[in-house]
């Protein structure tokens, strides 16, 4: 009997409901714990990430200018999608005893946010009192493009804990994976392909922080950023590109993401922009 084969699979990247190769052609090597290769990403460049903006600006048209209560199903439908692939997603994160935890809670968090997007707008919006015979509403809604850019640890939940809120807003995402372990993020990237998501909604991309986020920053039509684990360097660079193009940066310092502190309305608020409505009233 001949020796069956093994064939070490190389994870492209995700843009724009496509799994395209990056342009530069290089490619970084995933290990595991004991440093045996598991498998191949792509090493994202400058170009990968304006390649994923395009689609983000495309895909936020057709993301926002659905109803709420669409959105809320999508997402549900997304956490259905993680469930089906329970096994596949736990072996991704090294079959450690606690990665049965964090996939159950990732999909707990997608059917969280499933809930949100048509009951936001009340909870962060609202009547104002005015003198004058007008009636004056705050309605929050989606800011545009939005920058994820993922902890290391946890590879799943961390990343869905940052980009859950901004697609719950109404925006399109570019998510860097974990640089440590960015094979969940691709199986993500699977899953959100054969689900309702709009293609360009949820772009996904590999590679290394320093190399990338310099350009998360200064990109324009990157309207805000949501990370977590950054160095000092990394999140000063996020700084200096919010002062040159006003960009809204939000770094999280959670180290229990487990805890219900790390979801909510209070998430989701940053991704918003809130308009003010004038009305003539009655009286």
């Amino acid at each position: 009997m001949s020796e069956r084969l093994s064939v070490t699979k190389t994870y492209k990247l995700f843009i724009g409901g496509k799994f395209p190769r990056t342009e530069s052609g290089r490619s970084t090597a995933v290990q595991d714990a004991q440093r045996g290769l598991v498998a191949h990403v792509c090493h994202a460049s400058r170009k990968d990430l304006r390649a994923a903006v395009e689609a983000a600006s495309k895909g936020q048209a057709a993301w926002g200018g659905g109803t709420a209560y669409l959105r809320g199903q999508v997402l549900y439908r997304l956490g259905e999608m993680l469930e089906s692939r329970t096994s596949e997603f736990v072996e991704a994160l090294g079959g450690e005893k606690d990665a049965p935890g964090e996939v159950r809670a990732t999909i707990d968090r997608a059917v969280h946010y499933a809930g949100w997007p048509d009951k936001f707008s009340q909870v962060l919006g609202g009547a104002n009192p005015v003198a004058g015979p007008y009636h004056n509403f705050s309605i929050p809604g989606a800011m545009g493009v939005v920058g994820v850019v993922s902890p290391d640890e946890p590879a799943l939940l961390g990343l869905m804990s940052l980009v859950l809120p901004a697609l719950a807003a109404g925006n399109s995402v570019i998510a860097l994976a974990s640089e440590t372990n960015p094979i969940p993020a691709m199986l993500l990237a699977e899953a959100v392909a054969t689900s309702d998501v709009p293609a360009g909604t949820v772009n996904i991309l590999t590679g290394f922080r320093d190399e990338l986020v310099p350009h998360f920053a200064s990109h324009r039509e990157i309207i805000g950023i949501h990370g977590a684990g950054l160095t000092d360097d990394q999140r000063g660079t996020l700084r200096a590109g919010a002062a040159e193009n006003l960009k809204r940066v939000i770094v999280r310092d959670t180290t229990d993401w487990h805890d219900e502190a790390a979801q909510g309305a209070g998430w989701i608020e940053p991704f918003t922009e809130t308009k003010t409505i004038w009305h003539p009233s009655a009286t």
